[in-house]
């Protein structure tokens, strides 16, 4: 079981980063890597990052 990892600040940071990423690439002010904003939403939308599990580090409370 996947246990939550973000939360607070850090998921609302995510969703931000995530949808200007997109934006930009929509406008077409970068390429076609601007899909690598659904990452941040993903993990935000789960609460999950890889990457924190692996540090051992966690915002979720």
């Amino acid at each position: 079981m996947i246990q939550a990892n973000v939360g607070g600040w850090d998921k609302y940071l995510r969703i931000v980063i995530g949808v200007v990423l997109i934006g930009l690439m929509a406008l077409g002010y970068i390429g076609l890597w601007g899909w690598i904003g659904v990452v941040p939403i993903l993990s935000a939308a789960f609460n999950y990052c890889p990457l924190y599990q692996l540090i051992g580090f966690s915002t979720h409370h």
